[in-house]
């Protein structure tokens, strides 16, 4: 399903629409981080060039997520499936 929320990015206000499985994704990446979820969006909201917010954040979800299997692969374990 997906949930929008309102957020403060630079001190203006601002919505994003999410399926609710990236916004748990984001909530974990912030918690792994160190950081809060404002925090991370606020980092993605500034290096997102001409790419819209809710695509940027969905594609931070998805570099993190392919690293995470990366570094499984890296380990012995190959997960991840080349095109």
């Amino acid at each position: 399903m997906e949930r929008k929320r309102s957020l403060s990015i630079a001190g203006h206000r601002t919505s994003v629409s999410l399926e609710d499985e990236f916004w748990d994704a984001l909530k974990e990446i912030a918690a792994v981080e160190g950081r809060s979820l404002a925090a991370l969006i606020a980092e993605i909201d500034t290096a997102r060039g001409d790419i819209n917010l809710s695509a940027a954040l969905r594609l931070r979800a998805l570099a993190h997520y392919r690293g995470r299997t990366s570094r499984k692969a890296a380990g012995g374990v190959n997960t991840a499936t080349k095109t």
